[in-house]
């Protein structure tokens, strides 16, 4: 190989390095269980029994329409102590189009409440079929789409996606989003 092209492949391989955001060797560990605080940070570059999709690869599938596509994002609720005459509105959630959005799933442990809504939401979107493609996203460098995909495993699901780059990574790659409102949440 010539000099030149040795110069242009160290070259390539340094932008690689400094394009993305974390080295393997950086990149935490998977964790035996589920994430339980510190939810919006560095996330693991793999998740066991998942396949792991960036954002090129997540538009393919959404341009095939191969996958249901599941957005855990926490939603802040109604504050309780809210005068009455406050008006309150929900914070505006720009998504991926034509996925459902399951908030507060992604937490490391749920209530009953929250984990029958999450069971109970991906069989519908699911038609029951465990073997349907699901892609679990959430906002870049966010727990909670790893948790709420490694639920959906613990759960029997079989063709189970993580993007870990989330709405993030999909808006920074110049594609479509479209305004979205959450699936109804348990009391």
């Amino acid at each position: 190989m010539s000099r030149a092209a040795l110069r242009a492949a160290a070259v390539a391989a340094l932008l690689c390095v400094v394009a993305s955001p974390l080295s393997a060797e950086s990149a935490p560990k998977e964790p035996v269980g589920y994430r339980l605080d510190d939810y919006r940070s560095a996330t693991p570059q793999t998740l066991k029994g998942a396949k792991v999709i960036d954002a090129r690869a997540a538009h393919e599938v959404w341009a095939a329409k191969a996958s249901v596509f599941v957005d855990v994002l926490p939603q802040p609720p109604k504050p309780k102590d809210l005068p009455p005459t406050a008006v309150w509105r929900e914070r505006p959630r720009d998504d991926i189009p034509g996925s459902v959005w399951l908030p507060d799933t992604g937490y490391g442990e749920l209530a009953a409440p929250m984990q029958h809504y999450f069971e109970e939401n991906l069989a519908r979107v699911t038609a029951g079929e465990k073997s349907k493609s699901l892609v679990f996203y959430c906002r870049a460098n966010c727990w909670m789409s790893w948790n709420a995909a490694k639920r959906a495993l613990a759960l029997g699901y079989a063709n189970v996606t993580w993007f870990p780059q989330g709405t993030d990574g999909w808006e920074k790659a110049g594609f479509p989003l479209e305004a979205r409102a959450p699936e109804p949440r348990p009391q």
